[in-house]
């Protein structure tokens, strides 16, 4: 077989289109990654929108791959065919840079992104820098851990690089594609976990997924709920909603950080909070390749599953629509045949 299936996008705001394409071989430094699965992110929008520079169309986009390496490239020399990998935002790092001199690699000047900057997992096939692969702990399934190699390492890495330490109290602002998974890892990290939503609904599936208590936004006043505990000493905001983001940052204790992890527009908080009790507002990129394999190795051993809905390759389209709309319970993830 020298072609294979996959979804791009031919233009910004144009439809998906399933395509037949000719299989990709790597160049130095790269791997061929048989696709397994690929989940469907709310940043693929970038691309489907072109909201952001640089994209060069068509192009396949697609951040939370799961597969085995089929092919090697030359030059790599610590991973070879049959592995079981992954490869998520973080498209790779060149090592040279002065971020990358100091161990930010994460902002590394050269920095690409899966998906954005080159092809990413919406197809049979794709390839990857080497220094964006993940290895695959035994026993957890491509399908079901997609996701986890963007809303996984993005809630466990801000949760784990915290100022919470076990026993104190973690809120967890939102409860769907982000915030499922982020109770879990708190819960599981030993914080005393608070999950905020909307809505008495969801209350049972918080208690299941770890949450000691679970306060409903709609019924109360949540800010006034949480100073009562004595103040979260870390929020976790998910959702991407700016008021709302504004709003629970009133819980917020003393020393309290509020961690951004949900794009919103612009949110405001008064400074004379921040300054009385040494408050905090903080953005969190994801992570690179060793804090998703991190984030996998964590996730196996204490049974923190992302909750899919699962689509074929040609209803790409569909699976989308879905996650856009928020409809999907909690990520919609591409299988392939």
């Amino acid at each position: 077989m020298s072609t294979m299936r996959a979804a791009r996008i031919s233009r910004p705001g144009a439809d998906f289109e399933v395509v037949e394409v000719p299989i990709p071989d790597p160049a130095p430094g790269t791997v061929r990654i048989k696709v397994d699965a690929c989940g469907v992110c709310h940043s693929d929008a970038m691309v489907k929108d072109g909201l952001m520079q640089g994209i060069q169309y068509p192009r396949i986009p697609g951040h939370e791959v799961a597969g085995v390496i089929d092919k090697v490239g030359a030059g790599v020399h610590a991973w070879s065919a049959g592995q079981h990998v992954g490869v998520g935002w973080n498209g790779g790092y060149c090592g040279e840079c002065e971020p990358c001199r100091r161990g930010d690699f994460f902002a590394c000047v050269k920095s690409v992104v899966t998906g954005l900057h080159f092809d990413g997992g919406y197809a049979q096939y794709m390839i990857a820098p080497a220094s964006s692969l993940a290895l695959f702990p035994d026993g957890l399934a491509s399908a079901e851990a997609a996701p986890l190699m963007c809303a996984g390492i993005t809630t466990f890495n801000a949760l784990r690089n915290s100022s919470a330490r076990p026993g104190d109290l973690v809120v967890v602002h939102g409860l769907g594609g982000l915030g499922h998974l982020g109770v879990q890892y708190a819960a599981r990290m030993g914080f005393y976990t608070v999950a905020v939503a909307r809505g008495k609904d969801k209350e049972p599936l918080a208690k299941k997924l770890g949450a000691k208590l679970y306060i409903d936004s709609q019924a109360v006043d949540a800010p006034a709920e949480l100073k009562k505990l004595g103040g979260a000493k870390v929020i976790l905001a998910t959702v991407t909603n700016g008021p709302a983001m504004t709003e629970i940052a009133g819980g917020l204790g003393i020393n309290g950080t509020m961690l951004i992890i949900g794009a919103v527009g612009p949110i405001e908080i008064p400074a004379m909070q921040l300054l009385m009790a040494r408050q905090a507002i903080k953005g969190w990129n994801s992570g690179t390749a060793i804090d998703t394999q991190d984030t996998l190795a964590f996730s196996a051993r204490n049974g923190v599953a992302s909750m899919n809905e699962f689509f074929p390759l040609e209803k790409a389209g569909e699976a989308y629509e879905r996650m856009a709309s928020g409809k999907a319970r909690f990520r919609a993830v591409l299988v392939m045949e």
